[in-house]
């Protein structure tokens, strides 16, 4: 359900939500029917959420093309094909966009023992990680591309666990393999979040996926969940945000919890993150909050009357910031200005620095379960 990290040890910090969760799916005449708007979290252990990897470069090669992916063992695979010696002009195959939503929406309840039951939750991180790390200065990162595929920005801390939600999506690309990475990956967020109840999210195509590994950005363009409200506002405002924007988008954190293995921090934000809401915002700003030591030195908040429930050290650092207070107050008051304003929010997030030339078709998808 999505954003910040930094390194503990062995762990990163990571400020967006960090696993799945979202409900269970029951066939009823052959219907597919979510229970997504009656399942709340739990506080047990999830019991699969490793990590692997994807996709990791395609080059072309005189006399050959040589297709190399990253897989979860880290090994590297190679196959060979044949490059015609003549050009071969072949339409582009049109992509049924409504149909790769559907399959996404599909699968996320698929493992109802993954997390609180979906893989939605991570893939809106995959998609917020992807795109979160423009550089509006260098016009560097961002969706266009999908980096992530390479071994860098894959190792990079702050995507720990990711290789879940990129393995999953593979299967989808099988089956579309003209969509590209950058365009799945956005979708697969939008998908899971108007499949939880939130907002419809406008999309359009457009990403176009790099070919080599010297196009990942830097490590440490994510934000860092263990910092001050300046720092985050430095991250945000690197890529274009202003404060309203960037408390919109921390509302990713109605959806998921965070893994210690990936993040280093523990629980969900609040007892239902298979829902989109603006329930982070109320358990926020009108519970009480108290200080818990983490086993590898850092520390989280924690509710005083449910301790499973925490908020990481810059979530209240930047609670305590008196303009970015007003709007953390405003959504916990208004789940429909919330809506409105995380729509525009994460439709800009997850266009940044996409060359789109402007005639793209905007699709407003409707969900499976509506």
């Amino acid at each position: 359900m999505n954003p910040l990290r930094t390194t503990l040890g062995k762990s990163t910090r990571n400020f967006v939500a960090a696993g799945s969760v979202l409900g269970a799916t029951a066939r009823v005449g052959g219907a597919r029917t979510s229970f997504m708007q009656h399942r709340a979290y739990t506080s047990e252990a999830p019991k699969k959420s490793g990590s692997g990897g994807l996709v990791f470069l395609t080059l072309a090669a005189l006399g050959g093309a040589a297709g190399y992916y990253y897989n979860s063992t880290q090994s590297f695979k190679t196959k060979t094909t044949s490059i015609p010696t003549s050009p071969v002009t072949e339409k582009k195959k049109a992509i049924d966009y409504q149909k790769v939503y559907n399959d996404i929406a599909e699968m996320l309840e698929d493992d109802a023992e993954y997390d609180d039951g979906s893989y939605g939750p991570i893939f809106v991180r995959l998609a917020w990680h992807s795109s979160g790390t423009y550089d509006k200065e260098t016009k560097t990162g961002g969706s266009n591309g999908a980096t992530m595929r390479f071994k860098p920005e894959a190792g990079h801390g702050a995507n720990n666990g990711l290789g879940v939600a990129r393995d999953l999506l593979e299967k989808v690309h099988e089956k579309y393999p003209e969509i590209s990475y950058g365009d799945l990956w956005t979708l697969a967020g939008v998908c899971a979040i108007q499949e939880a109840g939130g907002p419809i999210i406008p999309w359009r195509a457009g990403r176009e996926d790099a070919l080599q590994a010297s196009s990942c950005t830097p490590d440490g363009r994510l934000p860092d969940a263990t910092k001050k409200q300046d720092h985050i506002r430095d991250i945000f405002y690197r890529m274009g945000f202003n404060d309203q924007e960037i408390v919109a988008l921390v509302g990713a954190h109605s959806l998921g919890r965070c893994h210690p293995d990936r993040s280093g921090f523990v629980g969900p934000w609040h007892e239902s993150p298979t829902m989109f809401t603006n329930g982070y915002f109320k358990a926020l700003a009108e519970r009480k909050w108290v200080k818990k030591s983490l086993e590898n030195g850092g520390f989280q908040w924690v509710d005083k009357d449910n301790t499973d429930v925490m908020m990481l050290p810059a979530e209240i650092y930047m609670y305590n910031d008196k303009e970015f207070k007003k709007y953390f107050d405003l959504y916990a008051k208004d789940e429909e200005k919330f809506f409105k304003d995380f729509s525009v929010a994460f439709k800009k997030l997850i266009e940044l620095g996409v060359p789109f030339k402007g005639d793209e078709k905007v699709y407003e998808f409707k969900p499976t379960n509506a």
